[in-house]
């Protein structure tokens, strides 16, 4: 059993990390962190059917836990991550702070958990977005190697988390309220995720190119995206064009894909079975399907890819690294 802390514990993703936890992860005592506000500070939540305090970064970090899962966003990370993992305290960070560093492994624990050391103390979950098309692709990779990416998202709300939700409910009862976005979203498609870089990509759109060839330890591959938030709660769409340096076979493709764990394949079109967000909401795997050839190209194949954002696209990504760590035995047992 392990000592664990729990950043941003509130929050949706963080709210979501505490339901995977006590799913599947052995935590023998929680300690339930605010993040930098501190607003949430003496709220009590439920885990295990026992209501536990949240409690303050400071507090959190003079408590004994031996793992930290952050949630609370990339200046908490920064700041406060190192302060954890000098105390020796594995960190698994869901933000986007330490996922580019050189030093910092960036995991999906289906396709690099090689990466992790006893020495590692500060882990990366990668971008939701970035989830879902490696778990895809990853085996397709190793067999036919990656030319070209072009990545079309379909973000639910739940991406930009509570306010966004907040936002939607409202607008569907015609409720006047905060709103997360400049525009609605409702009955609306907004063509950007996260801010604008000097490019004109956003920031969400740049997590996929960059993340994706680090997680595939391959910088030459070549990708471009364009994200955009959709009016759903429930998980992320892609649609994926992916040309290769040979001519993919479609049934060989399909049998990767069958044979990869976490990876659902749901494609049959002759009946309409195809994946959609309503599928994967609450589940932890990848779903694949509308897989052809791409008529105008050869060496490329067109893949739709859809998974529960929240889930294996960050709250279970993040556990299934701890259970790695766990069952290595780095990480120090509960006394």
């Amino acid at each position: 059993m392990i000592k664990l802390a729990l950043v941003g514990a509130t929050g949706l993703v963080g709210s979501e990390m505490l339901r995977v936890l006590e799913e599947r992860f052995p935590a023998g005592a929680i300690t339930l962190v605010a993040a930098a506000s501190e607003k949430s500070v003496g709220k009590k939540v439920l885990f295990h059917g026992k209501e536990v305090p949240v409690v303050s970064l400071s507090e959190a970090l003079s408590s004994g836990c031996s793992m930290a899962l952050f949630s609370a966003g990339g200046a908490v990370s920064l700041e406060w991550a190192p302060r954890f993992s000098q105390m020796g305290v594995f960190v698994i960070d869901n933000s986007s702070a330490w996922r580019m560093h050189a030093e910092v492994p960036l995991v999906v624990p289906e396709i690099n958990a090689s990466v992790l050391s006893p020495d590692t103390r500060i882990i990366a979950n990668p971008n939701c977005t970035t989830i879902q098309l490696v778990m895809a692709l990853y085996r397709l990779h190793h067999t036919y190697v990656i030319k070209r990416l072009v990545v079309s998202t379909y973000q639910s709300v739940t991406g930009t988390g509570a306010r966004a939700v907040h936002q939607l409910e409202n607008e569907r009862r015609g409720v006047e309220g905060e709103m997360a976005y400049p525009y609605v979203i409702d009955k609306n498609c907004i063509p950007q995720c996260d801010v604008f870089t000097d490019n004109g990509y956003t920031r969400e759109e740049m997590k996929v190119v960059q993340e994706t060839r680090k997680i595939l330890g391959d910088p030459g591959i070549q990708i471009t995206c364009t994200a955009v938030r959709v009016p759903v709660m429930g998980g992320h769409s892609e649609s994926v064009n992916a040309e290769f340096n040979s001519v993919p076979d479609i049934e060989n493709i399909k049998q990767l894909l069958r044979h990869t764990p976490g990876v659902v394949l749901y494609d049959h079109p002759e009946t309409q079975l195809y994946p959609m967000p309503v599928h994967a909401r609450g589940k932890d795997d990848v779903y694949v399907g509308r897989i052809r050839k791409d008529e105008s190209c050869s060496t490329a194949i067109n893949l739709w890819i859809v998974a529960d954002n929240l889930r294996k696209g960050a709250a279970t990504n993040a556990v299934q690294i701890a259970e790695i760590l766990h069952s290595r035995g780095w990480v120090k047992q509960w006394e």
